[in-house]
């Protein structure tokens, strides 16, 4: 934590944390957040001062059925709650289905909360509400087109793992809802203890919101054969191996130009592009994740040197990876927060 955060620490009261609940609401919607938030006490302040006071609420106070059928019991009856510093809107099949008065509640209450934030396709509660209208948001990857055609006043990005515009926060699926609860720890407390938050959860330091929602395995097409397939793979967990052509044309059992064709064929890129990729994404994870020198990212990212990966990121994102490491969103903070 940086000298700044730890001098006003003790000063810092605690937060109100309302998560709300309904039928059919994504467990992990739920516990992701609620976790991190917890985790917090652990590293800033206290179990009797908890930097965040989480409670849950549904209509009538009444237990609810998550998907899949997890029982949850709230602490509250939603609609007795006048206010809370941040609201937290999980998604969840339940969301096609929800009461409207839920919908009236966050239409008539969440705008007094500090901070209000969605997971996943809770996004769809808070455009039902109004809440999201002229502004930029996202959801999972699959519910995106829906989003945005039902409610045109909102501008949803289907690429960021966590879109924040102003206090209004949405991610995108299930796990995300971890790096953007992670992201505000770090706006509340500083780096240091998100970092050791993650590391608590066993997750990413941080993935900064405009990650694509796809790795570049997802983003490209998987290969419909066995032996191209497995060294989509390979490469992707070896990315300082020696992938030239060649060597995953051996592996694949087949000549290089028949590998290549094949590959470009199946996976929608040429192997070398895919190479550049799949090194890149390990070179971004490395630097936010660990404390590596920028050479020993490039040695174990497969660069032949550091002004090579320097060259890579410039290339592909504009900043040179210790740019990248100071800020991944390669933008202020202002910016990021800025209606666009």
């Amino acid at each position: 934590m940086d000298g700044r955060r730890a001098a006003g620490l003790a000063g810092l009261r605690t937060q109100s944390v309302l998560v709300v609940l309904f039928d059919g609401v994504q467990p992990l919607d739920v516990a992701g957040p609620v976790d991190v938030f917890t985790a917090a006490a652990r590293y800033a302040g206290s179990e009797d001062a908890p930097p965040y006071a989480i409670r849950t609420a549904s209509l009538g106070g009444t237990p609810v059925r998550s998907a899949g059928g997890l029982g949850l019991v709230p602490d509250l009856d939603l609609t007795e709650v006048r206010e809370a510093d941040l609201v937290l809107v999980p998604g969840g099949p339940g969301v096609a289905d929800v009461d409207g008065r839920l919908v009236s509640w966050l239409r008539e209450r969440a705008p007094r909360a500090g901070r209000l934030v969605s997971v996943c396709t809770g996004a769809y509660l808070l455009a039902s509400a109004g809440l999201l209208d002229g502004r930029r948001a996202t959801t999972h990857w699959e519910c995106c087109a829906y989003l945005a055609d039902r409610f045109p006043r909102v501008t949803v990005d289907p690429d960021p793992i966590f879109v924040r515009d102003g206090s209004v926060s949405t991610s995108a699926g299930v796990t995300t809802g971890v790096d953007l609860a992670l992201a505000l720890v770090e706006e509340d407390f500083g780096r240091a203890v998100a970092y050791e938050i993650a590391r608590l959860l066993v997750v990413h330091v941080r993935r900064p919101g405009d990650q694509p929602q796809f790795s570049t395995q997802l983003a490209a097409q998987v290969a419909r054969s066995d032996p191209l397939r497995e060294v989509q793979y390979w490469a992707a967990a070896h990315p300082a191996a020696d992938l030239t052509v060649p060597a995953m044309a051996g592996r694949a059992g087949l000549s290089p130009r028949q590998f290549a064709r094949a590959f470009a064929d199946q996976v929608g890129v040429t192997p070398g592009r895919y190479v550049d990729l799949v090194r890149l994404e390990a070179a971004r994870r490395m630097l936010t994740d660990t404390r590596d020198g920028v050479s020993a990212v490039a040695r174990r990212c497969g660069y032949g040197s550091p002004e090579a990966m320097r060259r890579a990121f410039l290339r592909e994102l504009g900043l040179s990876p210790t740019e990248y490491r100071r800020d991944p969103a390669g933008r202020t903070d202002t910016e990021s927060s800025s209606h666009r």
